[in-house]
């Protein structure tokens, strides 16, 4: 209960009194989406609760969708930017394609174009990235892992290196698939997300 409280203490205070009221477009699969869990328990309506005792303007857009892969997120992006207008987009795709075996260089390209399409609308980017299981082998999974922060490097751009960081190696905080995060793993996962999102409300007027 005091961590409870510390942390609550923390998050409060951590932005300015009149900060800018964002909007955050988060953009992901099913492990953003809350699959298998009630969704209000998932780890961006976490966020958007976070975000309230900060500012009730604050708006969190959950695009999330389950299955959804690089390819789907860079034909739909558009709409949601011109849709919601974000401050800031939260890049959390990659683990579908690469489930899949897609060629690493595409799933490159297709965030490429996403995070191009998002800096027209002028947000902020957030990357986010994913590990896969070793039966992927060592050649692919180390093709697929430097995406990510290959391309926060050419966009400098902030990365998350994994948003299952602390979950994903505990049987107990996955689902049943072992691909899926439980409810209790969910504010784990958003505290992976949090100090790179907080850098970036930071540095909105």
């Amino acid at each position: 209960m005091r961590w409870i409280l510390a942390s609550l203490f923390f998050v409060v205070s951590a932005l300015p009194a009149g900060s800018y009221a964002a909007t955050v477009l988060v953009m992901g699969d099913s492990l953003s989406a809350a699959y298998g869990i009630d969704r209000e328990k998932g780890w961006v309506n976490l966020l958007a609760r976070r975000l309230s005792r900060i500012d009730g303007e604050h708006q969190v857009i959950n695009a999330s969708i389950s299955g959804e892969t690089t390819s789907g997120g860079m034909r739909r992006i558009r709409a949601l930017l011109d849709t919601h207008q974000p401050q800031i987009v939260v890049l959390a795709l990659g683990a579908n394609d690469g489930l899949r075996a897609s060629d690493p260089q595409q799933i490159e390209y297709n965030l490429q174009t996403m995070i191009e399409s998002a800096r027209d609308h002028n947000a902020l980017i957030l990357l986010v990235g994913i590990r896969l299981p070793p039966n992927y082998g060592a050649s692919y999974n180390a093709a697929f892992g430097a995406v990510f922060p290959y391309l926060a490097e050419q966009h400098h751009l902030p990365l998350v290196p994994f948003l299952l960081k602390n979950v994903a190696e505990h049987e107990n905080l996955m689902q049943a698939d072992r691909y899926h995060p439980t409810a209790p793993a969910q504010l784990l996962i958003l505290d992976n997300v949090w100090p790179e999102l907080l850098q970036l409300l930071q540095t909105l007027p």
